[in-house]
């Protein structure tokens, strides 16, 4: 049975019964995990192993947030407390080759903790541009304050990841860094012009427009659809996100369940489809919009089917890299940053 297009979150620790026989029933493509889905790695990896049999698809992936400082789903004392994106830039602002080294190295890091529990995809890198006045959503997630600094630690930081067998999510296309509002809990609406858009906030999305998937950002651009996010505007990611960027990797959905949305969780996904994304993700974990979403959700085909197929390719598949000198030498870099 081919799979719904759709990513999935889950309640708790384990699966509960009404989770299991729904996912066996509807197969979604993928899962997400959460901070509230995370106890220690024989849990996590017992975890992933259970969502993967109740699909019966050994290579379903299952993704999660680990960028490191705020976002960091898997945490001490059975995981490294891991800088965000800034302490990358700040590197890159003493030493540009370090900088990108350090990148490579963290995103290494991760793929060393997340492929032994069963964790094939990261939703990094952090490809937006933060700009004066911007809400701190983004913030220190942030790789720097300009498109080319981003542009240049985005590429090893996807590279660090695919060299350790898993897979990066490229986010939030195309650009969430002006946003002055947090798009989980209202819709930013940026009304910049597009010329200024095409020299900022583009250039990273466009620069590793090959990467396997990228994730939609909830804001409205005016000057390119005034009415709709760019998650559910066909302009968008027709023109700019498949045409103008280039990018023909596996589109997802941020999370349907965000309050920048409007409209009940069926309206919503039938949307996020029409307008042209692959797959639709929502991660609370609450059944009730499960099901609403699932019931709204197509399965794969035709070209989404054949950008999840390419997007699952590498996964497991790890360079020689030594996770003992990799940790060393990653603390070494991380000691050229002036102490807090």
């Amino acid at each position: 049975m081919t799979a719904k297009a759709m990513i999935a979150g889950l309640s708790g620790l384990t699966l509960n019964d009404s989770e299991r026989a729904f996912f066996n029933s509807e197969n979604p493509w993928g899962f997400i995990l959460f901070a509230r889905n995370v106890d220690t790695p024989g849990q996590v990896t017992d975890l992933c192993a259970s969502l993967r049999e109740c699909v019966g698809r050994p290579d379903a992936p299952i993704l999660v947030d680990q960028e490191g400082g705020r976002v960091q789903r898997l945490r001490a004392p059975h995981w490294e407390k891991y800088p965000a994106g800034a302490s990358l830039g700040g590197i890159f602002q003493i030493d540009p080759e370090k900088g990108k080294r350090a990148a490579w190295l963290l995103s290494r890091l991760h793929a060393f903790d997340l492929l032994r529990l069963g964790i094939t995809v990261d939703c990094l890198p952090v490809l937006d541009v933060p700009q004066p006045g911007g809400h701190d959503v983004i913030g220190d997630r942030a790789l720097g304050a300009t498109p080319d600094q981003v542009s240049a630690l985005g590429l090893p930081a996807c590279e660090g990841l695919m060299a350790g067998g898993v897979m990066p999510v490229i986010k939030h296309i195309p650009g969430h860094g002006r946003a002055m509002a947090d798009s989980h809990k209202e819709l930013p609406v940026v009304t910049t012009p597009r010329d200024e858009l095409e020299a900022t906030d583009f250039p990273p999305f466009a620069a590793l427009s090959s990467m396997p998937m990228a994730m939609t950002a909830h804001v409205v651009y005016t000057a390119l659809d005034a009415d709709n996010p760019a998650t559910t505007s066909p302009k968008i990611i027709d023109e700019v996100i498949r045409a103008q960027m280039g990018f023909d990797g596996l589109l997802m959905s941020d999370d349907v369940s965000m309050e920048a949305l409007s409209g009940d969780f069926a309206d919503r996904t039938r949307a996020i489809f029409a307008a042209g994304c692959d797959i639709v993700l929502h991660c609370n974990g609450e059944m009730a919009q499960t099901q609403a979403v699932a019931s709204s959700t197509p399965v794969l085909a035709d070209k989404a089917l054949e950008r999840a197929t390419r997007a699952l390719q590498g996964i497991g598949e790890t360079d020689t890299s030594n996770e003992a000198a990799c940790r060393a030498e990653f603390a070494e870099l991380m000691n050229m940053l002036p102490m807090a």
